[in-house]
């Protein structure tokens, strides 16, 4: 069988995690192929909020596997903390939950060097979660980061101290006083503690190497759906360089981080927020700063779920997401938020006429007129606005793609089929 693909088009928050969770019923295998808990995937089902950060969103099928996979890097006590809040949920998901023994380790130190990299920027600071995200991969990519497996091993006590002591010495030579730097309100050494606790903890969990099963699966005809964090504007490669993130969030990134073949990919389905929101910093060639701009974060509740920090809005990009759309090979879009518009009286969207510079392109403004009326309470895709039907059309038009579903509102029930 083939392997489906959900991938956000734009800086995330296009809400990936609630098609996920509505899209699982239909696979027997669901995985995580990129990304930490820097991600927030957010469902909302029986008037009740799940932030999914590192567990992927068909966690809530008790009958589906979930697979967190070898490009995923791992904070254990993010980790365990969310699984904690799942089971105090009464959403047990030990027996539909596993994880890559080549997923790399978050230790406390990257936590610790996140902050001192992002304070050594000062004014040209990229706006990260301060995870320890970048330098887990950092370590990863410099051949001397810790895999998820190690921790089965007797001695895995001395690779996490010779790491450890490696970053400390850097930070020593920099005369940063690592007891003086809080994380999550603990010290270093109080956050270490629970760290290895949740060491303890994750060995309970089914650790593998997923390809493997992955392999088997698709030999066996089973439905696989890759579910991608971040989004494709954020890839390391294709992104907004350097305001970007430290893995690839782009179509390439499900084959590495996963181990599986590209002629296995079959759709591509491309989520896309009906205007554009980004954290941190970076270019954003349709942002605004005005009473607009504020209804949309206001009514869209533009605030990370992750860091909770205020989104900045604008308008739709199509120049970029024509981009995201052909790096990724997207067969499908999946257009989120509409009823975010509902109280506008004209909605734009941007176009690019002169990108001689990339970063702050010329964009022209086209205007549509607004349907100010309330979506969300509509059943039926022939039922919406005539006006909200027309912005659909104009965008399909615009990016030769169709768009097959609707969301207007944050609900499982809240989806219209086209």
């Amino acid at each position: 069988m083939s392997v489906d693909v959900i991938l956000g088009l734009q800086w995330g928050d296009e809400g990936k995690g609630k098609i996920v969770d509505i899209f699982s019923s239909d696979y027997d295998i669901i995985c995580r192929f990129q990304g930490g808990p820097n991600a927030g995937h957010t469902i909302i089902f029986d008037n009740k909020k799940y932030i999914l950060h590192t567990i992927p969103s068909g966690i809530f099928h008790n009958d589906k596997l979930n697979i967190i996979g070898n490009g995923v890097v791992i904070d254990p006590v993010t980790f365990i903390s969310e699984i904690n809040e799942l089971n105090n949920s009464n959403i047990n998901i030990k027996n539909n939950l596993l994880i890559s023994t080549s997923a790399h380790l978050i230790l406390p130190i990257h936590r610790i060097l996140d902050f001192v990299y992002e304070n050594q920027k000062g004014d040209k600071s990229i706006g990260s979660t301060l995870r320890g995200i970048g330098p887990a991969y950092t370590d990863k990519i410099a051949r001397r980061g810790l895999q998820l497996g190690l921790i089965l091993k007797k001695d895995f006590n001395e690779y996490y101290k010779e790491l450890t002591n490696f970053h400390l010495d850097y930070l020593n030579y920099l005369g940063v006083d690592i007891h003086k730097v809080k994380i999550e309100n603990l010290t270093f050494k109080e956050y270490e503690t629970k760290w290895f606790e949740a060491i303890e903890s994750i060995k309970e969990y089914k650790i593998s190497r997923t390809e493997y099963v992955l392999h088997e699966a698709l030999k066996e005809g089973k439905k696989i759906l890759a579910e991608g964090a971040q989004g494709s504007l954020l890839d390391i490669d294709h992104g907004s360089y350097p305001y970007v993130t430290s893995s690839n969030t782009t179509i390439g990134g499900v084959c590495t981080g996963l181990g599986i073949s590209h002629n296995n990919i079959n759709k591509v389905f491309g989520i896309v927020k009906s205007y554009c929101t980004r954290v941190g910093n970076g270019p954003f060639p349709t942002e605004l700063n005005d009473d607009v701009s504020r209804e949309l974060q206001t009514r869209g509740n533009e605030f990370g779920s992750t860091t909770g920090r205020a989104r900045r809005c604008g308008w739709l990009d199509l120049s970029l997401l024509k981009r995201a759309i052909d790096i990724n090979g997207v067969t499908e879009l999946i257009l989120m938020k509409v009823d975010v518009l509902d109280s506008l009286e004209y909605i734009c969207v941007g176009e690019h006429i002169d990108n001689s510079d990339p970063y702050h392109p010329l964009v022209e403004l086209i205007s549509l007129p607004g349907w100010q009326k309330d979506t969300t309470k509509i059943k039926n895709y022939n039922d919406l606005p005539d006006e909200l039907k027309n912005y659909i059309s104009f965008i399909e038009n615009k990016l030769n793609i169709p768009i097959t579903m609707i969301s207007v509102g944050p609900s499982r029930e809240q989806i219209l089929k086209k």
